[in-house]
């Protein structure tokens, strides 16, 4: 079952992607002294992390890389600049996970640009968005920026009530759904692709960073599910509990509605 999944989880990600980072994880493992950075960790294709975090496909590269419309071009948000690289950092993945809370906000997501821009300068990181830093104690200076930009209050990361500053429901959303390595200076370490499902986890460092209920893959149980198979049996099966591959089945169900072409 081990190798199945393996070769499912690699078949995806494409073949020139899964060959680059495959390329680029070898000559980290060979070479035991080089520190590289979670953050800078290749873990995903741009197809990938549609189909994780339920985004419509394409957008993921729209943000990423950005696009061209009616003659105009519009830059990335996420990356400093188009790479034409079809590989995903987790940096890149955790700060595409914030973006994804404000998808049906109705406002272009290239707006959100100048306020990272600032954050990265602010902040001294290229993922501004993937460390603790500024949702620690940094609320009055992400007001400041986004004041600074004018950024639309759809996309807006802190407001003040009664005088108090506080984080808007899409920042709240995706700080109950990452686990930091530090609280206060740490980065995301690992977290969960959909909003309102705590039991299913995306590790970098697990299942090719596949969705996973411990250590079993979402998709994996979805598909004994549409095989037949109970939810009893299933849960015997991965030593899981019931709540855990409802969990699970919950997370694929969800996933596929929202990635689901729209009706004209």
């Amino acid at each position: 079952m081990t190798v199945q999944v393996q070769t499912r989880a690699r078949r995806r990600l494409g073949v020139a992607a899964q060959s680059n980072i495959r390329s680029t994880m070898a000559h980290v493992d060979n070479n035991p002294g080089l520190v590289v950075d979670l953050l800078e960790r290749p873990v995903y294709s741009l197809v990938q992390v549609d189909r994780l975090l339920a985004l419509h496909p394409g957008t993921a590269r729209r943000w990423l890389e950005g696009y061209e419309r009616l003659g105009k071009t519009y830059p990335p948000v996420v990356r400093l600049q188009p790479s034409g690289s079809e590989i995903v950092t987790w940096g890149e993945f955790v700060e595409t996970r914030l973006l994804s809370e404000y998808r049906d906000k109705g406002v272009p997501m290239v707006r959100m640009r100048p306020a990272i821009e600032l954050l990265r300068e602010r902040f001294e990181t290229k993922y501004p968005l993937a460390t603790a830093r500024p949702y620690a104690g940094g609320q009055e200076l992400l007001l400041q920026i986004q004041e600074k930009v004018g950024l639309e209050s759809a996309l807006r990361l802190v407001v003040v009530r009664s005088g108090q500053y506080a984080f808007t429901p899409p920042v709240e959303h995706f700080l109950s759904a990452v686990e930091w390595s530090e609280p206060t200076e740490g980065i995301v370490l690992r977290l969960h692709p959909l909003t309102g499902n705590p039991v299913v986890v995306v590790d970098p460092l697990r299942q090719f960073g596949e969705p996973v209920v411990r250590s079993v893959q979402t998709e994996v149980i979805a598909e004994q599910f549409d095989a037949g198979a109970s939810v009893e049996a299933i849960a015997e099966l991965y030593e899981l509990t019931r709540h855990e591959v409802e969990a699970a089945l919950r997370y694929e169900r969800e996933r596929v509605k929202a990635q689901a072409p729209t009706a004209a």
